[in-house]
């Protein structure tokens, strides 16, 4: 059985006065956590995560694979929206990773990766972890790890990457990443946000991190849970909170939940 990851963290995004400060020490942090876990891992930065080279790197991963195999897909950095053009999102979007070429290229969109995820071999296992995304309002959990003057939503504004004679008339209303992905196909989604929140891109100890990511990391390493439902629990201690309110999601099968971490 093969373990392999794509690790895809975007800071730099030109020509869109959106940057980010946390993403490439996540991709970075998940590589090293996913290494030291048996996986062969790749990479994509700043510029090299452009939409041909995350479609491709995608793409990569899944025909790749083989039966019984287990795919782990990261990805930090913005996320965004485009109106449906086919007819198949129930609120007339289609959402999308943004790229580091976004203001030239677009986002990749969540119906082509639907299409990518379709592509894997029967018995392949695929994990996504998504720490990007949109806006909502709960209180609770332990705020002492960030720093002040903190956070930072992971959301680009349509307005920001497309040009003005482009853009729908409703576009200062974001939606998620996670509707579309919950569709592509993987075992297990597990998001930093609902479907009506951002993703918060913050810093912990003076070390910028997103939100998510942290959080996971961190009851990774301290509590030390077998299954994927005991680490969304864990999780669920520190996140929403007052300064950080995104709820974050588990999405998969009953079955999946209860598979033991990147095994």
């Amino acid at each position: 059985m093969a373990k392999r990851a794509l690790c895809i963290g975007i800071n730099d995004y030109p020509g869109t006065r959106n940057d980010l400060s946390g993403c490439v020490n996540d991709a970075n942090d998940w590589a090293a956590e996913l290494g030291g876990r048996g996986f062969t891992v790749s990479t994509l930065i700043d510029a090299q995560a452009t939409r041909a080279a995350m479609s491709a790197g995608i793409a990569g991963l899944i025909t790749g694979a083989q039966a019984g195999d287990s795919l782990v897909i990261t990805y930090s950095g913005h996320g965004t929206w485009v109106p449906d053009s086919n007819g198949d999102e129930p609120d007339g979007r289609d959402e999308g990773l943004c790229p580091w070429d976004i203001s030239t290229v677009g986002p990749l969109l969540d119906d082509e990766i639907r299409i990518l995820f379709a592509q894997r071999a029967a018995s392949v296992r695929i994990l996504l972890i998504s720490d990007s995304c949109h806006s909502g309002s709960v209180t609770r959990g332990d705020e002492s790890d960030i720093d002040p003057g903190m956070p930072r939503a992971r959301y680009m504004p349509l307005q920001d990457w497309m040009p003005g004679n482009e853009l729908p008339a409703s576009a200062n209303r974001p939606r998620t990443l996670v509707s579309g992905l919950r569709r592509s196909g993987g075992d297990l989604l597990l998001a930093g946000c609902q479907d009506t929140e951002y993703s918060w891109d913050t810093s912990f100890r003076g070390r910028p991190n997103g939100a998510f990511t942290y959080y996971a990391l961190k009851c990774l390493h301290e509590q030390r849970p077998a299954t994927y439902e005991a680490w969304f629990a864990a999780i669920r201690g520190y996140l929403p909170s007052t300064r950080l309110p995104q709820s974050p999601q588990i999405l998969g099968s009953a079955t999946a939940r209860r598979f033991r971490i990147f095994e």
